[in-house]
């Protein structure tokens, strides 16, 4: 009997007969001695669950299929890993978007090609927004590759390719795994590559290798680690020197943090430089959640013409501004229309410093510049202390009449009394982008990523998976959804998932009637949606089993007894609360960036 398990080799048919196994038998096994293999715990499928739990991981988003059966067996064995099944695989990869927002990393497990396909967009968003997702597929047996045989859950023909070079575009590595020998290196170099390039990857593991033990997989591996990125010394301390001269001749210069604070990992840093400088302070709105609100040089969200107020003047007048890890696309510069001039900016990148129009200096980490710049900074106050002059505090909404219907900005007048160090906030793409830009984010909730949204590649309905992942990865803290009525219906059944996993969060569902988002930008018959009766739909989820709570709002009296219900006699459930609004009831914000942006899409060619 062959005791010893070596290397799968691959095992061609010797006749072409259509569905005909290969009549050599399934595999070669080398016979090797028992002492080279660890223990069964030695295996390719137990080795990736030890790497995910290494580098912070506890839950796996899943949906199964019958090539990762086998796969999901070894990960749920592992001490420390816990399946999280999902509804499907877009959901999962949300989930897997909205873990690695708050742990720094996240996984989802597929099936090959009619489930790495669907999760595709999610990881394609993940990409975007710079979040290291693990996107794990359970791939073909190793011995139909190179074969001419036709498989299930492919398009039909005999080139298994197609699903790795659809992920060719969306993640930072790929790692097709059909043999045991390289295996490890595989595993381990995708796993490091999403954790230096804060970017999705794939793997793919041959459904008959996770089972099987090898030499390689020990059962005490050495431990992941990083080898540590270093900015190159004297490129750094020249890109410190040249800052140092640019901003200190400056009258009132201004600093704004961006998204790429997270990939850097630079927000002690930023706050650091800001300490030092006494510029006044803004974000943009992608960054929000990424810089402290309650700094006393906080000035809010630079969004040009939709951001808080007074924020824009003072940022759009200065003459300076350092922008730290910034994105600007059609979206954040309101159509590009920011009045921001190149000759006045310096832009720090997660390892680049570009002065002006020049000089730009590579192989510098943001993180070791915004900390040596702090040492070199003259402290200047101007720009805060102009802010300080013009300010004048919000208005309240009008106060409400009994029984009159219940407006948007009232809503999120109550949402906003709800905050505190115990909450996190899931603005999903719509009119939440705009309403929960404008709360203020407590001691707490706002330090280093309380609030989350999906702005650079903005798909509706990522928030439901993105809330469960969330809320899975912090599950000390209570997450408050704001979703629209369109984006729901794109990925609602995951709800399910929130209520199997004992989630606590609170989903306020704002409905509307309609696509209010692309009604602002270019309104049509096709944005108006068919209207459901959503608490009836998650009661009906619900089912009975677990724990959660539903409610229609209609006025701000039903709203304030459903806060005190969702805080108090339920604060242990899921709780879901539709919002009933006017179709046209937005914030000014929306109806000025949706003018804007449909400005800019509307533009004609260029004469040719």
């Amino acid at each position: 009997m062959a005791t010893g398990l070596g290397s799968l080799e691959c095992v061609k048919p010797i006749n072409n007969n259509v569905g005909c196994p290969p009549q050599n038998g399934a595999s070669a096994l080398h016979d090797q001695p028992l002492s080279t293999i660890s223990c069964p715990d030695s295996t390719l499928g137990r080795h990736l669950a030890r790497r995910l739990v290494e580098i912070g991981i506890s839950d796996v988003f899943s949906v199964p299929g019958d090539f990762n059966l086998t796969l999901l067996d070894h990960l749920i064995a592992e001490t420390g890993l816990t399946n999280i099944g999902c509804c499907n695989e877009l959901n999962a990869g949300y989930a897997a978007d909205g873990y690695a927002r708050s742990r720094g990393v996240g996984a989802c497990v597929v099936t090959f090609t009619v489930g790495g396909l669907s999760v595709l967009n999610a990881i394609a968003g993940a990409y975007s927004e710079n979040l290291p997702v693990i996107c794990v597929v359970g791939g073909p047996n190793t011995n139909d590759f190179g074969t001419n045989r036709i498989l299930h859950h492919t398009i039909g023909l005999p080139d298994f390719s197609q699903e790795l070079r659809c992920f060719q575009t969306v993640t930072c590595y790929q790692a097709v795994v059909n043999n045991l020998e390289d295996a490890h290196e595989q595993i381990d170099t995708a796993i490091s590559t999403a954790l230096k390039e804060s970017k999705p990857v794939y793997i793919s593991i041959s459904c008959n290798l996770p089972g099987i033990p090898h030499p390689t997989f020990g059962k005490d591996p050495i431990p992941f680690s990083l080898s540590p990125r270093m900015s190159n010394k004297r490129g750094l301390e020249a890109a410190v020197e040249a800052a140092a001269a640019f901003l200190n001749k400056a009258v009132k210069p201004v600093m704004v943090g961006g998204p790429k604070l997270r990939v850097s990992k630079a927000h002690e840093a930023f706050i650091e430089l800001a300490d030092a400088s006494g510029y006044a302070l803004a974000v943009m709105p992608s960054a929000k959640g990424h810089v402290v609100e309650t700094h006393p040089h906080f000035i809010g969200t630079y969004w040009g013409a939709v951001g808080t107020a007074y924020c824009g003047e003072i940022v759009e007048s200065a003459d300076a501004y350092v922008f730290v890890g910034p994105i600007f696309n059609d979206y954040s510069s309101v159509g590009y229309s920011l009045l921001l001039k190149k000759e006045k900016a310096i832009i720090v990148q997660p390892d680049r410093v570009v002065i002006a129009n020049g000089p730009s200096f590579g192989c510098v980490l943001m993180k070791d510049f915004l900390q040596a710049l702090a040492k070199k900074i003259t402290r200047n106050t101007t720009a805060y202390e102009n802010y300080h002059r013009i300010f004048v505090p919000d208005g309240q909404p009008l106060k409400c009449e009994p029984d009159e219907p219940l407006r948007v900005n009232v809503l999120f007048q109550h949402i906003q009394k709800m905050l505190s160090a115990d909450t996190a906030v899931i603005a999903e793409t719509g009119d939440s982008w705009f309403n929960c830009q404008k709360l203020k984010l407590p001691e707490g909730c706002g330090w280093c990523c309380r609030y989350e949204f999906q702005m650079q590649y903005g798909s509706i309905g990522w928030s439901v998976g993105g809330t469960l992942g969330y809320a899975r990865a912090v599950p000390n803290k209570r997450v408050i959804a704001c979703i629209g009525d369109g984006s729901f219906q794109v990925t609602a059944q995951d709800v399910s998932t929130m209520i199997r996993c004992n989630q606590k969060s609170i989903i306020f569902l704002i409905n509307n009637g309609g696509y209010t988002i692309e009604v602002e930008i270019h309104d049509g018959p096709y944005n108006v949606i068919k209207n459901w009766n959503y608490t009836g739909l998650v009661d009906a989820i619900h089912n009975g089993e677990g724990n959660c709570w539903t409610t229609k709002v209609r006025t701000e009296e039903d709203l304030i007894e459903a806060i005190e219900t969702a805080t108090g006699e339920k604060k242990d459930c899921l709780c879901f609360i539709e919002i009933i609004v006017h179709k046209d009831d937005t914030s000014k914000e929306l109806l000025e960036w949706g003018s804007r942006v449909s400005s800019a899409n509307t533009r004609p060619p260029n004469p040719q």
